[in-house]
């Protein structure tokens, strides 16, 4: 009797509490205000919802392949606008047009005017306003303005407002570039990140200079300036106030009819975690980056608790609590008057602890770097012929290329830090969006070069090929063999704004050919052997990209003279030669045997690179129009990469264990082939290492294509490869790399000019993203070493630059993506390391000319 008792009257306790708490119905005040004489902190609601990194763009968004993460950004945005129209003094700021542009196709007209409301009234504020939050290391400046104009268009045609503010808080490192370009001249009037150098953080948060104005333009000066502020930890709240449905900080529990009453705790440990930030930062503002990534799938769990922090701070009165945006905050930090410092150049490179450089993604995907890059030109192109027919609505254009594009720009893309499969994913949305491009270049050339009936420009349309495999030697249109009578015509479109004279290389099956331009005159051709090795790496990746074998095999590389008017085109025609006296020029072929210590001296024209046969290696540099003279070396070597499990070389980081001199396996025999338009030197470093160094007849710089891969790992080390170019210059550790392809920003070795560097990792510690190129320079001469795509790159010795052109490694960083960087192709089962073949261009030059 008594056990049932007291299970009666436990019932009616629980029955009488429940009846007490439905009646109840609090009102929180979260009534905005700004109080002068308290700390103000403002929170901003958000999620950082990645364009792809563990999943793909569509899975991220639908919420599918969750095994990997549970990430919804449909269920973030659902919950977000519900919440925003439950309570008016609610906000949100959203970042992703890319997911937002795909959420709003998919709403109701009623919706839409209801966000459309939110976005009106402040309490939706769309921040950055790309399609994606882009990288700043390995993008090109370019493509950050089209990433950016996309958001931006969207966000101005449906809500008829733009972006104030940028907000770049993942980013692993942050570029100069993003300061003035997308910072200053974009109109935003402020700029936040989160993630900086452990060492420059420490002692910004000492001097209460985490805010501050950045100048990113020594050109522009002043007019380049933006106010910008840098998390005092990361982009996530304070420890203890993070409230997605399955966090472990305690919410606030207000009923004192229930268990664990705990507001005057938590009011508490509010004040103390705002008390501790006011500490490292000026003013009586500061912010609360309140999210981090894919939160608010549940946005009332947030939401609900934010009111209470509201409400029950504000009755406490030492601090004062308000929902914010970072525009709110920008504007209050204004008023404040404060003198803020002065910061130049950019934030490269980051560390995040000691021996932790996030500095391997400068190369890390190199054929994807690449592929980006080359997309990227050709989406210029492909939008300028558009223009020029006029826009088809129904028909193809360029828009899923450009949207392609726009993505890639993320900083889990082009950055290279993304999964295996997100990266297959991102190349198929660019190869999608070029085969519609394609059909838009055909058409507009067609439209531009044939003149008559709408027939003749259809049929000109259909019978117009590209070659988007040609680094790869391969080009079924010209490999094909002419038929008598019949020629080949090729149409060389300019996309810049100058005129270019360029040498033009295509793949033939024959000997007997001449070029002749649009009005009937012999253009100057010469005709280079295409080596086995080329052959044997074209054959295998055409089956693996195609799935099926080349149905011919070239025998030359067709090069010749053309000159293209700016934003223009020429013809050229390629027939086969009626007589043997004018064809194309076959050109010489030479090899040495290493036996001799003769010189051997490259270059037709003004530059002239002279090998010694013995060693097979360039040891001079010579051009006689600016009188330039001096030694130089090109070398390989490679660092192993770390595989200590408290920090291993990865994605994301570059730590290596050691560095290794690559050195030639056997003979150190080169082939020299000689013609009227260029001289190339054919250099087998060893198995998966080739180089072509070329030289033309009317430039005066040098060409190198490398061919790197497959990279060996069957010892069990995992190798970050690169090149060098040495020089006897004394540049008294300085040198110069490009800032997004825009600027260039002075170097310094095992330097920063915001703080005395401590130096833990000397190679890792000094290097620096290459978009566009490098040089070093002695006071009366310059090296400048220009790059087809980014990679990472520094100048470890005088005199020297050194790039990395490709990484395989057999351990995970750490650092999120839970995978090894370990790239591989495949023919069916049969499968190898990555190979990746890539452009550099080198040149010396007196200072100033």
């Amino acid at each position: 009797m008594k056990q049932l008792l007291l299970t009666l009257i436990v019932i009616t306790i629980i029955s009488s509490c429940f009846v007490l708490v439905k009646c109840k119905y609090m009102i929180y005040d979260t009534a905005p205000r700004i109080e002068p004489d308290k700390i103000n902190v403002h929170l901003v609601p958000h999620s950082h919802d990645d364009v792809g990194w563990l999943k793909t763009v569509d899975q991220y968004y639908a919420g599918a392949n969750n095994s990997i993460r549970g990430a919804c950004v449909q269920n973030v945005l659902d919950s977000v606008i519900s919440a925003l129209i439950d309570d008016k003094n609610r906000k949100f700021i959203y970042v992703e047009i890319a997911f937002f542009e795909r959420w709003w196709n998919q709403q109701s007209e009623v919706l839409k005017e209801k966000v459309k409301e939110l976005v009106n009234t402040g309490q939706l504020e769309f921040i950055n306003g790309g399609m994606c939050m882009h990288d700043e290391a390995t993008p090109h400046y370019i493509d950050l303005i089209d990433q950016t104009t996309l958001g931006h268009m969207f966000i101005l045609r449906e809500f008829g407002q733009k972006p104030r503010v940028g907000w770049q808080i993942d980013p692993f490192g942050h570029s100069a570039v993003q300061a003035y370009l997308l910072g200053a001249e974009v109109g935003f009037d402020s700029l936040y990140f989160a993630r900086m150098d452990y060492q420059d953080r420490e002692k910004r948060k000492n001097e209460k200079t985490l805010e501050f104005i950045w100048e990113g333009s020594k050109s522009l000066g002043s007019s380049s300036q933006i106010f910008t502020g840098i998390f005092p930890r990361h982009y996530d709240p304070p420890d203890g106030f993070t409230f997605e449905i399955n966090d472990v900080s305690d919410p606030i529990q207000d009923d004192e009819l229930l268990f664990d009453y705990n507001v005057q705790e938590r009011v508490n440990d509010f004040v103390e975690a705002a008390m501790a930030q006011v500490n490292v930062t000026r003013t009586n503002h500061i912010m609360w980056a309140m999210g981090t990534d894919f939160r608010y799938q549940y946005a009332v769990s947030w939401f609900r608790q934010m009111d209470k922090f509201i409400h029950y701070v504000n009755l406490d009165g030492r601090v004062n609590a308000l929902y914010s945006t970072p525009s709110i905050y920008t504007d209050a930090k204004n008023a404040a008057n404060e003198t803020w410092p002065l910061k130049t150049d950019d934030f490269f490179p980051y560390a995040d602890k000691a021996n932790t450089y996030w500095t391997g993604y400068f190369t890390s995907r190199p054929t994807f770097k690449g592929y980006v890059r080359s997309m990227s030109s050709y989406y210029l192109a492909a939008r300028q012929l558009e223009f020029y027919i006029g826009r088809n609505g129904s028909g193809p254009n360029t828009d899923a290329l450009a949207n392609a594009l726009a993505i890639a720009q993320h900083h889990d893309a082009v950055s290279g830090t993304q999964r295996q499969h997100v990266a297959a994913d991102y190349a198929l949305r660019i190869s999608k969006g070029y085969a519609e491009a394609e059909k838009i270049v055909a058409s507009s050339l067609a439209f531009l070069t044939t003149s008559g009936s709408s027939d003749n420009y259809e049929k000109t349309a259909g019978m117009l090929q590209q070659c988007p495999l040609l680094n790869i030697s391969y080009c079924p249109p010209s490999e094909a063999v002419l038929a008598e009578g019949k020629s080949l015509v090729v149409v060389v479109y300019n996309s810049l704004g100058w005129k270019r004279d360029e040498v033009v290389r295509i793949p033939v099956s024959t000997n007997e050919l001449i070029v002749l331009d649009s009005g009937g005159k012999e253009i100057k051709s010469q005709l280079l052997p295409i080596f086995n090795a080329s052959l044997n790496t074209r054959n295998y990746h055409v089956k693996a990209y195609l799935g099926k074998s080349p149905s011919s095999t070239p025998q030359y590389w067709l090069g010749f003279t053309v000159s293209v008017p700016p934003l223009g085109f020429s013809t050229y025609i390629i027939s086969k030669a009626k007589h043997t006296d004018r064809c194309s020029t076959m050109s010489t072929v030479w090899t040495s045997d290493s036996t001799g210590d003769e010189t051997v001296v490259v270059g037709g024209g003004n530059l002239k690179l002279h090998y010694a046969t013995d060693e097979g290696k360039l040891t001079r540099y010579i051009n006689n129009r600016n009188l330039v003279e001096e030694s130089m070396e090109h070398s390989y070597s490679y660092y192993s990469g770390h595989n200590n499990t408290n920090q291993a070389s990865g994605a994301y980081i570059f730590r290596p264990s050691g560095t290794f001199p690559i050195k030639s396996e056997g003979q150190k025999a080169f082939t020299i082939i000689r013609g009227p338009l260029m001289d190339e030197v054919h250099q087998p470093v060893n198995s998966w290492i080739n180089q072509v160094t070329r030289v033309y007849k009317d430039k005066e710089h040098a060409e190198v294509e490398f061919t790197v891969g497959p990279i060996p790992v069957d010892d069990g080390i995992g190798k970050e490869i690169t090149t060098q170019i040495t020089t006897g210059f004394k540049t008294n550790k300085t040198f110069y790399t490009d800032s997004n392809g825009r600027d260039f920003i002075k170097r310094v070795l095992d330097y920063r000019t915001d703080w005395d560097l401590k130096v833990n990792e000397p190679v890792a510690g000094n290097y620096y993203p290459i978009n566009l190129g490098a040089y070093v320079e002695d006071g009366s001469k310059e090296l400048s070493v220009l790059v087809d795509r980014a990679v990472g790159g520094s100048s470890l010795v005088d005199g020297q630059i050194e790039l990395m052109l490709h990484r395989r490694l057999l351990f995970d960083d750490g650092k999120g993506v839970g995978e090894v960087l370990n790239e591989t192709i495949c023919v069916v089962d049969d499968c190898m390391g990555l190979v990746v073949r890539m452009l550099s261009l080198y040149k010396m030059s007196i200072n100033g000319l």
